[in-house]
């Protein structure tokens, strides 16, 4: 009974144009989370740490079985962030290079 019952909910949500979100989103978001939050360190940390952060916070809300992950990647979101304001502060602006 229970499995004829579930079938009629995702039926009337496809008819409906609603697409239940999987596991599968909720793991390529966790993912793409940490990478973002990881390349953000280098390059673009103005722009990927909160791109990470909200990606992170999305995974984690959904239920993410990769809540590590998730987690991973809302700190170095963070960290991004918070290196932008450090390099701001003593560069006197956005620009930074690794090579110094």
């Amino acid at each position: 009974m229970r499995l004829t019952e579930s079938r009629r909910r995702e039926t009337g949500e496809r008819e409906r144009g609603v697409r239940p979100t999987g596991r599968r989103d909720t793991e390529g978001m966790a993912v793409a989370s940490f990478v973002l939050g990881l390349v953000g360190l280098l390059v673009l940390n103005f722009f990927l740490g909160p791109v990470a952060i909200v990606l992170a916070v999305m995974a984690l809300r959904r239920g993410t079985p990769r809540r590590f992950r998730a987690l991973l990647g809302l700190w170095l979101g963070i960290a991004d962030i918070v290196l932008l304001a450090v390099l701001m502060a003593v560069n006197g602006g956005t620009s930074w290079s690794i090579l110094g």
